[in-house]
């Protein structure tokens, strides 16, 4: 069974590995470690229950009522099994308790999956970031979400 919980700073060491295998410019420990002690940010991993291995992971950066998605990530071993819709949707629901009405992200215009799996969650396109994304270059699709 795959469980959703708050990352915390021991899990950086499965984390990591997963983010230096799926970007190309990946976030640091350092990185990671300013953003989970921070009050206004919020990082979910899911965890397979049984080996407590991590599958994937996702954050967040609240300003009041607006959410800024900061990555979600899943292993490529453990795609197509609906980690990251399960992942997203908990980081969706765990903010609008906080207050947040508005969901913002950039994707890599290459990636049609994700593109798709965000737009099955509510969002919509709003703009592209021309050159956004480094190594390689890249536009991103600007997406927001708004509550119901």
């Amino acid at each position: 069974m795959i469980i959703i919980r708050q990352m915390e700073i021991t899990d950086l060491d499965q984390v990591l590995p997963i983010e230096e295998a799926n970007f190309s410019v990946p976030w640091t420990a350092n990185g990671f470690f300013t953003f989970l002690i921070r009050e206004d940010a919020l990082f979910l991993v899911a965890e397979e229950e049984e080996t407590s291995e991590i599958l994937g992971y996702c954050g967040i950066i609240l300003s009041r009522d607006e959410g800024d998605i900061t990555n979600v990530c899943v292993r490529e071993a453990d795609r197509r099994k609906g980690i990251g819709r399960k992942l997203v949707e908990r980081l969706i629901g765990e903010t609008a308790k906080r207050g947040v009405s508005t969901w913002h992200l950039e994707v890599r215009q290459s990636n049609e999956s994700a593109i798709r799996l965000y737009e099955s969650l509510g969002f919509v396109q709003d703009g592209l970031r021309k050159g956004y994304y480094e190594e390689p270059k890249e536009d991103a699709v600007l997406m927001s979400r708004r509550a119901a």
